[in-house]
């Protein structure tokens, strides 16, 4: 009976460990709905997308910020070493100002909440870098 109440309970804290640790993955079409409210307004995502009042957002998910060639970024943006996880691109999309002073992005995330961004995210990661053009600077 002590073997099986260890066993229970050991199986009960790994579930709940590995639910606490899982990230979460979020929703792409609610994220694609949110960007088309919100974002869509200054960036663009997709295979012909380009940069206007801000950058295009493909692969933005693992790349530097202020690296791709055609958007003229802040100075504290192209200094601020970032590199967009995540996590980084929740704090950003929530607070630029906070995340990056001196950012020239104008967000103020009302109404985003943490699902709302993580959703966006999740909308944003299925959109692979740009080939041949907006490359990435190292």
């Amino acid at each position: 009976m002590d073997t099986l109440k260890f066993v229970a309970l050991s199986c009960l804290a790994w579930a709940c460990g590995s639910s606490a640790v899982a990230a979460p993955q979020g929703d792409a079409e609610a994220g694609r709905v949110a960007f088309a409210a919100a974002c869509a307004r200054c960036h663009q995502v997709g295979p012909s997308a380009r940069a206007g009042f801000g950058p295009q957002l493909n692969g933005i998910v693992g790349r530097r910020a202020g690296a791709t060639t055609d958007h003229r970024y802040s100075a504290a943006l192209k200094n601020s070493k970032i590199v967009w996880t995540e996590q980084s691109l929740s704090r950003f999309i929530k607070d630029p100002e906070g995340t990056v002073p001196g950012t020239s992005m104008r967000f103020f995330g009302l109404g985003y909440t943490d699902r709302k961004v993580t959703d966006l995210v999740a909308y944003l990661r299925t959109y692979p870098p740009l080939q041949g053009r907006a490359k990435q600077q190292p």
